[in-house]
């Protein structure tokens, strides 16, 4: 069986063991196949020995099922072992690239609701739920009273992607027609609208570089290169771990590091504190600004 087939029945074994009942239309649409297909994918799990239950036009598959408990032996964590999973993964730095890998394993495994109930609290749990049932269903949102650097207003969007840990939600923008970045905390609520997605084919997340700076549409990529020595070498694995994998090794006691960054703020606030320890001859950009920034703070 090809790749995308076993994709399709793990989804559908998902669906048909979630807490929510669903149709064999609902199944069709959701996995965008036909409501044959649907029908040959639960003979196949049937064939394989797992019972298959009908209530009320829903299929389900059911967890008595002599397969299904070996299966939930090999993913079910006891609460102890979750607390002390969710424990050990919390631990890790937010940026760190393994941490965010763990919980993209975790994604395919448990639903993202019940996911998102261990990292995001209070007031916000309830709009990250709902901003995952709009992606879930393609469906556009209203940002309520989200509050910018500028002004609090509404703002109707189509939501598609989270950043790490629930931090930030990329959408679509329908008043300014691209796609950009909202963080999550700043959202007064989301109310879920009844219109789908309009422009998905226009959906696509942008650059975050290893200073937590977004690219915007309108500005290009920016390389740098800066030499470090050893002060501005462990400050900047400690404050920015993802900058680990750009970073190579040119001496005892230098460091160089050769990344992109979406603007010049985030590096540029990293490097004035660290003048005296960071060489910035080979990035021309990155020294213009600091030397701009500088003039205009001490005039």
């Amino acid at each position: 069986m090809d790749q995308p087939k076993v994709e399709r029945l793990l989804r559908l074994m998902k669906m048909l063991t979630a807490n929510v009942d669903y149709s064999v239309d609902d199944i069709a649409e959701r996995l965008d196949m036909s409501r044959r297909t649907v029908y040959r994918y639960i003979d196949t799990f049937r064939d394989a020995g797992f019972v298959i239950k009908k209530r009320g036009g829903c299929i389900r598959l059911d967890k008595e099922s002599p397969h299904f408990k070996d299966i939930s032996q090999l993913i079910h964590f006891t609460e102890e072992e979750a607390v002390i999973l969710r424990r050990a993964i919390e631990s890790i730095d937010d940026t760190n690239l393994l941490k965010q890998n763990l919980k993209r394993k975790l994604y395919s495994v448990y639903d993202s609701g019940t996911l998102a109930d261990t990292i995001v609290k209070g007031r916000n749990s309830s709009n990250v739920h709902s901003l995952i049932e709009a992606m879930e269903q393609r469906m556009q949102v209203v940002l309520h009273n989200y509050q910018s650097s500028n002004s609090i207003r509404d703002r109707r969007v189509e939501p598609f992607a989270f950043t790490t840990n629930y931090v930030n939600v990329w959408c679509y923008d329908t008043e300014d027609n691209r796609c950009k970045i909202f963080k999550t905390t700043r959202i007064g609520s989301v109310e879920v609208t009844t219109e789908q997605w309009q422009h998905g084919e226009q959906h696509k997340e942008g650059f975050i570089d290893i200073f937590r700076m977004i690219e915007r549409a309108d500005t290009p990529l920016t390389d740098i290169k800066l030499r470090l020595g050893r002060l501005s070498y462990n400050l900047i694995l400690e404050e920015y771990p993802l900058s680990e994998k750009y970073i190579t090794q040119q001496d005892e006691g230098h460091w160089m590091l050769e990344t992109k960054v979406a603007n010049l703020q985030g590096v540029g606030r990293f490097v004035i504190g660290l003048l005296d320890d960071i060489d910035i001859s080979q990035s021309p950009e990155l020294k213009e600004y600091i030397s701009t920034y500088l003039n205009q703070y001490f005039k």
